[in-house]
């Protein structure tokens, strides 16, 4: 097969790779109107209902793979070749590090599946790609057999500027990642967290979100005590309220925390709190729970809640608590199993959850003194003195956190998870390294250089516009910023280059994407979706056509564009959000006047 082929599959095989979404845009209220790409991906997949049908989801994943096992017994299938990057990043959801092994690790991506490392993320196995679900949202190893895996799928970070997927409930593995058990829960939608009892790897307890733009019962807590086989729910609240956090006692595993949230979520509106938000205590391993109040926030505005244990003295939790707009609303802290709780002097993180703590919502206590806390949002914050001081340790990292581990044999080695891929730190967070080397950067869409085919190019979220200038898979860089949506390079002139970011964001160059400027000049105001469709006319790529709630046509490489239809849609709607858009664009490669534009 000739390399010019081989550049084309690659390119198709990048295309394959699509989604999710950054924090560019990120805000949260009550009632939201259906502007954020969680609403634009699900609508465009529940048309006309407003309601996608799982079960049909699940045959189309299920006859996905069985296509693919199919296609490999094909004597003249097509090679494919990997084309990167994986220097360039992704979100990382999950962290989880073996007990015994500083160098042993595993990572969940947002989209990604599960990647194990075996000397401390120089290098990477993915042990997870069979399965049907790739979004994780959490990974445990039992402390009494590491070998032992428990994967909870679905990310339960409900993305205001990106995607997240539900899953399809829990697996197993008992030799490290090397194969798999689905163990159902299907229907859970999304696992906050799942917590292993220390001596018995067969008693799990999952922490669960439900789906997240319907209401459903698979929601809660839930505790197996045969390995995975059978599934009981012992703390349900109400059919638009999970689990969203749980720790064990690590010394008398019939206690425990759990963190719930309620969480509505549809295409016109959200609502990320209410009064079922609390934290929950069992002193009987779930048969009874009690709801801890004394000095926490309550009441109709509290949102989503954090909570960790110390492991050196397991009397001291601590809980950080955002509000329901998504700002930050204090941590707390017990020394005496949650009887009780203060406020820290947390005046420093006042601004870590920005105005999206619905993102983020984790707090990780030092395994061996229960004075280092980290707080995980926004930024990375640390106190090592109870809660008295905090200070931002996050400056060097990637922004929006969501997985941290401190190791248990060294506390001061951290592996940090978050938006940007996998940090690790070797003196508890005063620096960092960024572990660059994963394949698993979300492409929204990706395009070839027809002059020079070795150069790839693909939109990204969180990550901008990428290119790759040889064809390889380690030396991608960025070209333009915000999230990357669709890019185009001229076919006949390689130096007309052009890469989207939000809402319309468009930008031009004619130096081959080494500089560029804004290409919208004659748009003006209109309505553009969160990705908006660019296209070439095939016979004439100096003309291109730009989707708003109009289809813009350019006859100068998008030096100026001029509108050629009326508004094509039903309007902006009751919330005036930025449906009502055209989603795609086809020009006839025989007729250039024949064009179809979809909303």
């Amino acid at each position: 097969m000739n390399k010019r082929l081989l550049k084309i599959a690659a390119v198709v095989l990048i295309l394959f790779s699509v989604i999710l979404i950054n924090k560019f845009f990120r805000k949260s209220d009550n009632l939201l109107p259906e502007k954020r790409p969680n609403d634009w991906f699900y609508l465009q997949r529940a048309y006309p209902y407003n309601e996608i049908n799982y079960t049909a989801y699940r045959d189309a994943l299920a006859q996905a793979a069985k296509m693919k096992e199919e296609y490999k017994l094909h004597d003249n299938r097509v090679s494919w070749e990997f084309a990167g990057p994986v220097n360039i990043g992704g979100r990382v959801t999950a962290v989880a590090m073996h007990p015994a092994n500083m160098d042993m690790f595993y990572v969940g991506a947002a989209s990604g599946g599960v990647f194990k490392t075996e000397d401390a993320g120089g290098s990477w196995t993915p042990v997870f790609d069979d399965q049907l679900s790739l979004s994780i949202g959490d990974i445990a190893l039992a402390p009494s057999n590491p070998e032992i895996i428990y994967v909870g799928t679905g990310e339960a970070n409900p993305g205001g500027g990106s995607l997240a997927y539900d899953g399809l409930g829990v697996f197993r593995s008992d030799d490290g990642g090397n194969t798999w058990e689905n163990l159902g829960l299907e229907e859970s939608g999304s696992i906050g967290r799942l917590a292993v009892h220390p001596q018995n790897p067969d008693i799990c307890y999952v922490a669960a979100m439900g789906r997240m733009f319907s209401t459903n019962e698979q929601r809660g807590v839930f505790k197996t005590t045969d390995g995975g086989q059978s599934w009981e729910n012992i703390l349900y609240l109400t059919d638009s309220t999970g689990a969203i956090d749980i720790v064990i006692h690590p010394e008398n595993p019939d206690i425990l925390y759990a963190c719930t949230w309620e969480r509505t979520r549809r295409p016109d509106k959200r609502n990320y709190g209410g009064e079922t938000c609390g934290i929950y205590r069992t002193n009987d391993g779930g048969e009874n729970w009690e709801e801890l109040s004394n000095g926490l926030p309550g009441g109709p505005n509290v949102g989503r809640i954090g909570i960790s244990i110390s492991q050196s003295d397991p009397e001291i939790l601590y809980a950080i608590y955002a509000d329901k707009t998504g700002y930050f609303d204090g941590v707390f802290k017990t020394t005496n199993n949650g009887d009780t709780w203060t406020q820290t002097n947390d005046g420093a993180l006042s601004n870590i959850y920005s105005s999206y703590g619905w993102w983020f919502g984790r707090i990780r206590v030092d395994p061996t003194d229960p004075d280092i806390v980290y707080g995980i949002g926004f930024d990375l914050y640390k106190t090592s003195n109870g809660g008295n001081s905090w200070s931002n340790i996050g400056w060097s990292v990637h922004v929006d956190q969501h997985g941290l581990n401190a190791h248990p044999l060294n506390s001061n080695f951290l592996v940090l998870g978050n938006d940007g891929g996998v940090y690790t730190s070797q003196n508890g967070g005063s620096s960092w390294e960024h572990l660059n080397n994963l394949p698993i950067t979300q492409f929204y869409t990706s395009e070839m250089d027809y002059q020079n085919p070795d150069r790839l190019y693909g939109g990204t979220q969180d990550n901008g516009t990428n290119r790759t200038m040889t064809g390889s898979w380690d030396d991608w860089s960025n070209i333009y910023g915000g999230d990357g949506f669709y890019v185009l390079v001229n076919p006949q002139n390689n130096q007309y280059v052009y890469a989207e970011y939000q809402y319309g964001g468009l930008g031009r160059s004619t130096n081959g994407g080494s500089s560029f400027s804004g290409g919208t000049n004659g748009i003006g105001s209109d309505r553009f979706n969160w990705m908006s469709p660019l296209a070439f006319n095939p016979n004439n790529p100096s003309t291109l056509y730009f989707g708003g709630s109009k289809l813009y046509k350019s006859t100068n490489h998008a030096a100026s564009w001029s509108a050629i239809s009326p508004d094509l849609t039903n309007g902006p709607g009751q919330y005036n959000q930025t449906y009502g858009t055209i989603t795609t664009i086809a020009v006839s490669p025989v007729n250039g006047q024949i064009i179809y534009a979809g909303t």
